[in-house]
């Protein structure tokens, strides 16, 4: 994955220094006010399920996964729209109290798979937008979109969908049930998955590259595990 754009979010001062210094770290000596525990502890997970924040992305190499939201913050994020966003209990969601609206990644991206986690209902009209070209101009035309929307009326376009490119090969519902969107962009070709199940793939040289916009447009919709890596 190449950050093709901005990252005001990625400092690469941090993940050189996780890298540092060619001896062996130094036991922290006794200090009066608590300290932070080393980020290389003796339980940390193998590389293949490290999970680093987005403060460490820019060193990033497959298959880490980088979280660009785990229900703290938002600051990967810039707000489009009107949409009436609030985290709440490690979920960041909105409903149609608010115009249609996006929160766009402050980074622009070119291979990689994304993993999304959401919750609408069967009325809900939402979506993952991928590859956008214009961060403050998101829409069908301008990005790859994967649709939300069990109650699309053309059913080339409903839940598990590439809007306008590719219709989903199966009938998949997303309503009322917390659900995973796997997004796999890599050169020309786009796949994706809805919970584990293929639903729709595209080869398509439209956009090459841009950011990662997530959607409300009508009715709830929440996320809370947004994850992505480099391929």
């Amino acid at each position: 994955m190449r950050f093709v754009t901005t990252a005001t979010t990625i400092s690469v001062s941090l993940a050189l220094s996780a890298c540092g210094g060619g001896g062996e770290m130094a036991a922290p000596e006794p200090a009066a006010a608590p300290q932070a525990a080393p980020m290389a502890a003796a339980s940390a997970p193998a590389a293949e399920e490290q999970i680093l924040t987005t403060n460490d992305a820019s060193l990033l190499a497959e298959p880490t996964w980088a979280v660009l939201f785990s229900g703290h913050d938002l600051m990967t994020f810039d707000q489009l729209g009107g949409a009436n966003w609030e985290l709440v209990d490690g979920v960041v969601g909105a409903d149609d109290r608010g115009e249609p609206g996006w929160l766009v990644t402050k980074a622009a991206f070119s291979d990689f798979h994304i993993r999304v986690e959401f919750q609408a209902s069967a009325e809900s009209n939402s979506g993952i937008f991928v590859r956008c070209e214009d961060p403050t101009g998101v829409s069908a035309e301008t990005c790859y979109e994967i649709n939300v929307f069990d109650q699309n009326q053309n059913p080339d376009n409903r839940t598990g969908s590439i809007v306008a490119h590719a219709p989903p090969t199966v009938s998949v519902m997303a309503g009322d049930a917390w659900n995973t969107y796997d997004i796999i962009a890599e050169g020309t070709r786009l796949t994706v998955q809805f919970n584990g199940t293929v639903t729709a793939e595209l080869d398509d040289d439209t956009h090459a590259s841009g950011y990662i916009a997530l959607q409300s447009n009508g009715g709830p919709i929440k996320f809370r595990d947004v994850r992505i890596r480099p391929l």
